[in-house]
């Protein structure tokens, strides 16, 4: 009767483990490319976000700037919506748009910086206490359907 000798037993057994470390280090080459995709994603959120900020910050700063001694009256124009709203409306376009030309280039700044923020969906409002409540919307990715939004609300006094 013929022994196996221990060499033939365990033939074959190097092909199963370098296969078995292939498929493992195929699944983390896999996670790692997952991670990336998930990094550049939310990398490209906050740069939104930041210049949402940004745009909502500079044109607080304008009003501010050019209110002069006119007060309200001057800070009413760039409104595009009425000026005794205190509450955003979100991003619904339902707002008519501003007539001044400082809001209109602001709008068009909006429009061609964040993706899908259309002029229509932005929004100025100012109280007659002059409080300005500042709503930019732009989408979450080319052809969503979802908005992001940033709000965000100053008192800007008449010091004439």
């Amino acid at each position: 009767m013929r022994q196996s000798s221990p060499k033939s037993s365990q033939a074959g057994i190097a092909l199963i483990e370098a296969m078995v470390a292939i498929f493992i280090f195929s699944i983390g080459i896999l996670a790692v490319i997952g991670m990336q995709a998930v990094a550049v994603r939310t990398a490209s959120d906050a740069k939104y976000r930041a210049d949402a900020a940004f745009l909502a910050d500079q044109v607080i700063g304008q009003m501010w700037s050019d209110q002069g001694g006119s007060g309200q009256g001057n800070l009413a124009n760039y409104a595009t919506g009425a000026t005794t709203v205190a509450l955003a409306l979100g991003c619904n376009p339902t707002l008519p748009t501003t007539a001044n030309a400082n809001g209109l280039a602001w709008l068009r700044t909006v429009a061609s910086t964040l993706p899908g923020a259309d002029i229509t969906r932005q929004s100025i409002q100012i109280t007659n206490t002059n409080q300005v409540t500042v709503t930019i919307c732009w989408q979450t990715a080319p052809g969503a359907t979802s908005y992001h939004n940033h709000v965000i609300t100053a008192r800007i006094n008449n010091n004439s």
